[in-house]
């Protein structure tokens, strides 16, 4: 760097880049990485290569690769890697004493050290020392017997040898140890390669002594049968069985049993082998037996057992139901239904009986509805199955006993029960169920079925009887009193039934007064009683102002038909319509003004319909705002209100509407002349 006259240092101009194009070839971080790691091996020198010829030069060389060994071992003698390495540099200079050597003093530092075991008799191996080999295994097993490495080792180098008999001392002795399950397998293995079936058959007896399990027992017996000793497998599977007991048996046991014979077509032994299964296992563990059965019944049985095998399949899936929850009434039915389809009468009776056994904890009508059902199956299947009508008499009686009636009842119980009767001509049972019924837990079902049978039997007394005492129990039925006049105009009693409504409207409470009424005049309509329907709609103005009832008497005066039909519609338009105008409900005033509005387009002349339009409202948009439930405002909304021209508070916002509707055309026709002249 310079320094200027005035004493400021002058930094070297830098040159400035011309071309800022990117390069045609890119090139990556990681490609200059790797390109930047190739060069370094490039670089790198090999060590050269040491050839030693003289034998001076190559006793100096093993000189002072042992003094390392040995600096080593003594720096740290538990670090059996420096033993291995020292042994093995040994063994490689063809030095076998003083590898032996090496590895006995290795030993005498760590002597549970498999993997020093196991380098030291290699290394005999690999020098043709088969005495100091075995020298070595017979060493290694009495200090390690648990070593497994050690048996498999020494065991391969006996039959590696051809020494079978000293290789299957060796697998004795490790028996005697009571090794795991693989050592076996081995020795059986090791036998069956020269062909001893028999010594292998006493190494299996004493395996499964030793072991026993049940995939072992299943594998001695797969021997048997591979070797087609049948009766031997079947022997030892039998044996097996005996083995376990009922207490400890499994079901992989018996499967491989049954599969046993059906692979030599013994379908009847499978078969009761799969049965025994089912029988002694706990119902738990028998899914896969039920599995195989059903697929044995499938190959080799006939139609009877295949449907068998799925019965008793599911019944056992459904017992466990039942016993995981007794409440669970929808899986009873599933079981009866089942047991049903069976046709076992007894059987069923037995599983009725144990499912109305689980009566509902709690005395709430819900937790009955489904459980009532179990008793009236039971009650129908006495009655259409078994055909014992003394029996489903006793079922109902049961049940009915059973129900709670001070606090809830079913109704169809009893209504069951008295239509059981009537089908037996007992006649005067059914009546006395429903007197019982009536007086015991009145309800709104009972009197109309007792009132059904009734009518059914013609015996209209009796219903007019059960009307009045089911009015009196529940005036406010509407459905009850327009029944009650229903019959009495069937039977042809007007008068009776023109009672039995003026009766019905004249209660201070009723559910449906609307229906009630409406049921009232359309009898004397269909009487043709015009007087009495006017004056029962007059009645019913008086009660209500409803838009529906003007409109229906406006119409009814339409239907009657006579001259004076117009003049009577029309003068109860105009009565409706005074009613109206006090009231707050502009849309039903709308209404009735469009239905007047139709009327005199039909049957009305200029004049009337010219008054029904003076009378129609304006249409005018307007907005209020809108609060939520806590009070706060939440915005404004629009709306549409109607304007009736009689409204003389209105009349003002009227007058203002149309100034402002006639100044908008006249602001929008001078805006029209404007344009005109601008486009001329």
């Amino acid at each position: 760097m310079e320094t200027g006259s005035d004493g400021k240092i002058k930094l070297p101009k830098v040159a400035k880049v011309k071309n800022k194009m990117p390069a045609p070839v890119q090139i990556t971080a990681e490609q200059l990485l790797r390109e930047a790691k190739e060069r370094e091996l490039e670089m790198g020198q090999k060590a050269p290569k040491q050839k030693i010829s003289d034998p001076d030069e190559l006793a100096q060389y093993r000189l002072r690769k042992r003094k390392a060994f040995e600096d080593n071992i003594r720096k740290n003698r538990n670090v059996m890697t420096n033993w291995i390495k020292y042994a093995c540099w040994e063994e490689s200079q063809k030095e076998i004493q003083r590898a032996r050597s090496v590895w006995e003093r290795a030993l005498d530092v760590d002597h549970r050290n498999i993997t020093v075991w196991l380098k030291y008799a290699e290394m005999e191996m690999r020098s043709r020392q088969i005495n100091h080999a075995r020298n070595i295994w017979d060493r290694a097993i009495t200090i390690l017997p648990r070593a497994n490495q050690f048996w498999y080792k020494y065991t391969y180098m006996e039959e590696m040898l051809g020494n079978t008999a000293g290789g299957r001392q060796v697998f004795e002795r490790w028996m005697e140890w009571q090794p795991e399950e693989q050592a076996w397998h081995s020795y059986i293995n090791f036998e069956l390669r020269y062909k001893e079936l028999d010594r292998a058959r006493s190494i299996y007896e004493r395996f499964v002594l030793v072991h026993p399990e049940v995939k072992n027992w299943i594998k001695y017996a797969k021997f048997e049968e591979k070797h087609h000793y049948v009766g031997s497998a079947r022997n030892v599977y039998e044996r097996g069985v005996e083995f376990f007991g009922e207490e400890n048996m499994d079901e992989k046991l018996l499967i491989a049993f049954a599969k046993f014979e059906e692979s030599q077509k013994e379908h009847e032994r499978a078969r009761v082998i799969y049965k025994y299964a089912l029988d002694h296992l706990p119902k738990d563990k028998c899914q896969e037996i039920y599995k195989q059965y059903t697929i044995h019944e499938k190959k080799f049985g006939d139609r009877e057992g295949i449907e068998d095998v799925i019965v008793s399949k599911r019944r056992f899936q459904y017992e466990e139901e039942v016993k995981l929850n007794p409440h669970n009434y929808d899986a009873w039915f599933d079981y009866l239904r089942l047991l049903e389809n069976d046709g076992e009468m007894e059987q069923v009776r037995d599983i009725y009986e144990r499912a109305i056994a689980n009566v509902p904890p709690s005395q709430e009508k819900r937790h009955w509805r489904r459980y009532i059902y179990l008793w009236i199956n039971y009650a129908l299947y006495e009655e259409l199955e078994a055909e014992d009508m003394e029996r489903t008499r006793q079922v109902y009686q049961a049940c009915l006993e059973l129900l709670p009636h001070k606090k809830f009842t079913f109704a169809k119980i009893w209504l069951l029960f008295a239509q059981f009767e009537i089908r037996q001509k007992n006649l005067q049972m059914a009546r006395k169920i429903m007197g019982a019924a009536i007086g015991k837990c009145p309800k709104d079902k009972l009197f109309r079925g007792y009132i059904d049978l009734e009518i059914q039997l013609r015996e209209f007394e009796r219903c007019r009887i059960l009307y009045e005492k089911f009015l009196e129990f529940n005036s406010e039925n509407c459905t009850t009193w327009m029944k009650y006049a229903e019959l009495e105009t069937i039977l042809g009693d007007l008068e009776r039934s023109r009672a039995i409504f003026e009766l019905a409207i004249n209660q201070a409470k009723l559910d449906m007064p609307e229906v009630l009424w409406k049921a009232y005049i359309d009898f004397e309509m269909e009487q043709e009683e015009y007087d009495k329907t006017r004056s029962l709609y007059r009645m019913l103005l008086q009660r209500t102002h409803h838009i529906k009832v003007w409109l229906s008497y406006a119409q009814f005066e339409l239907s009657t038909g006579n001259e004076d039909y117009a003049v009577r519609t029309r003068h109860v338009y105009r009565d409706a319509h005074n009613s109206l105008k006090d009231s707050q409900e502009k849309e039903e005033r709308m209404m009735l003004l469009e239905s007047w509005k139709d009327f005199e387009h039909e049957h009305g002349d200029d004049a009337s319909q010219a008054t029904v339009e003076k009378q129609m409202p304006k249409k005018v948009k307007k907005r209020r705002k809108i609060q939520t439930e806590d009070g706060s405002d939440a915005g404004w909304e629009e709306y549409f209100d109607y304007i009736f021209p009689d409204n003389e508070t209105a009349q003002p916002n009227l007058k203002l509407l149309a100034m402002a509707k006639r100044w908008k055309q006249t602001q929008e026709e001078k805006e029209t002349d404007t344009t005109e002249t601008d486009d001329t």
